[in-house]
């Protein structure tokens, strides 16, 4: 089943410095490429092929990046309406329809699915991620499992690596110091990347819902979410430290967030 990606792009990167100030955090480059199209990127590998894009905090910059700086790429562009454009948007070997809709500046997470969904009329099942998480879960994976449990909400469960050293203490006294931060915790997170059965949205009554508040923990308490579990590779790019390590790693040649297809 191929699903549309909702991609929450709203949000201010207030801890990425002066970066964050100036452009919408999912265009925050990792080699020549923002955030934004590395995700579309690994999506479109996986097959899936239409995005909405729900912007807030200086969403022209998003806007640009694909209008004017990737202006030759650009197919079969339509305004909607004022908030909404639509296009397809054709780049190395990626063809995909691209939907970016502006939510607001305040509007928080929750209102913004609920906007975007009333907005390009839709009413039908979707996958919705962040715009500043990279990942290689494999999307058809997540997906079956879904549907597989009759899920309600399915979300993907992480294990974050360390940040700090890790201490290994006996009767008070240290035995060893790990600084290493590269081992996982032994205790999984929400990684992010759901599929959202259509009737979710009901329970986003305002534009100030976060979604991570009443819909998610309203049907957590009802048992209707199932947490998928993925080992592989996920990273959160809150800080201009977690973007240094992904931009040493592509100048390395590697990308671990890239999925194999």
């Amino acid at each position: 089943m191929s699903l549309k990606i909702f991609i929450l792009c709203g949000g201010a990167g207030t801890r990425l410095d002066h970066v964050g100030k100036v452009i919408a955090k999912p265009m925050v480059r990792i080699g020549k490429e923002p955030i934004l199209f590395h995700l579309i990127s690994n999506f479109a590998l996986q097959k899936l092929k239409e995005f909405v894009i729900c912007t807030g905090y200086k969403s022209e910059t998003i806007v640009n990046y694909f209008l004017k700086e990737n202006k030759k790429f650009i197919s079969d562009y339509s305004k909607i309406s004022k908030n909404v454009i639509t296009f397809r948007f054709s780049k190395h070997r990626l063809n995909v329809k691209c939907n970016i809709v502006y939510t607001g500046q305040k509007t928080a997470t929750g209102g913004r699915i609920k906007l975007a969904n009333k907005l390009l009329k839709l009413k039908e099942d979707f996958l919705m991620t962040y715009g500043d998480g990279l990942s290689n879960i494999n999307i058809k994976k997540l997906i079956n499992f879904h549907y597989k449990k009759k899920s309600y909400i399915t979300l993907a469960a992480v294990k974050p690596k360390h940040k700090y050293g890790i201490l290994t203490i006996k009767n008070l006294k240290v035995f060893s110091f790990d600084d290493s931060k590269s081992k996982k915790t032994d205790h999984y997170i929400n990684g992010g990347f759901f599929i959202i059965s259509s009737d979710a949205t009901n329970k986003i009554k305002k534009n100030q819902v976060f979604w991570e508040n009443e819909p998610l923990k309203y049907a957590i308490k009802n048992k209707k979410v199932f947490a998928f579990k993925h080992e592989g590779f996920w990273q959160s790019i809150d800080t201009l430290k977690d973007l240094n390590e992904l931009n040493d790693l592509y100048k390395k040649g590697k990308m671990p967030w890239k999925i194999n297809a």
